[in-house]
């Protein structure tokens, strides 16, 4: 189940600049990020199977994120309190519960996220069109990393790729987000998500 939450964690393009771009430095990629509290908007979510998913987003840093699938999913995937959870509507059972710091995505939804002091970053490559940055937990490699694809003028967050353990990887492929969004804490609350369900 984790690996729902961390294939929930990719984006693919939506449009690329047909100038050829130069690399967009990691401190401009920092400020991005930071630049943000709120924000949320359709995703639509390529599995390691092939398989497609699709539905909302909603982000809180720091910290904070939401995954609402549309049907015939119909699952949920949250994290708060820092723990990530896994909800699915064909259990009778509670949701599978992980310590976000565990997941690759955690690596974005820090307070402060510094990609050029991070030893984190293992990769900050170009192809011309978009940037993209690699990123892991540098004390436990062994939870995957996390491809981050940047498009610039303004920069904007187009796509990740999470690559699992084992080698797997899931995109999500982001729809425009709108940003500074009014989102009230019930969307992040895993107990209170779990009381609504009983």
């Amino acid at each position: 189940m984790i690996k729902r939450f961390l294939s929930t964690c990719l984006l693919v393009l939506a449009a690329a600049s047909p100038v050829a771009a130069e690399k967009i430095p990691l401190n401009a990629l920092s400020n991005y990020l930071n630049g943000f509290k709120t924000a949320q908007g359709e995703f639509t979510q390529v599995n390691s199977d092939g398989t497609i998913s699709t539905g909302r987003l909603f982000i809180h840093r720091p910290g904070r994120v939401r995954f609402e699938y549309n049907p015939p999913d119909n699952s949920l995937v949250m994290a708060g309190g820092g723990t990530v959870a896994v909800f699915d509507p064909k259990s009778n059972a509670g949701p599978n519960q992980y310590p976000l710091r565990q997941t690759p995505l955690n690596l974005i939804l820090r307070q402060n996220v510094n990609f050029a002091s991070a030893r984190s970053v293992v990769a900050h490559t170009t192809d011309g069109k978009t940037t993209s940055v690699v990123a892991q937990d540098p004390e436990h490699p062994d939870y995957g990393t996390i491809r981050l694809v940047f498009t610039d003028k303004p920069v904007e967050l187009r796509q990740w790729v999470v690559t699992d353990g084992s080698g797997e990887q899931t995109t999500v492929i982001l729809g425009e987000l709108t940003k500074g969004v009014s989102l009230g804490p019930s969307l992040f609350s895993i107990p209170q998500e779990i009381s609504r369900r009983e």
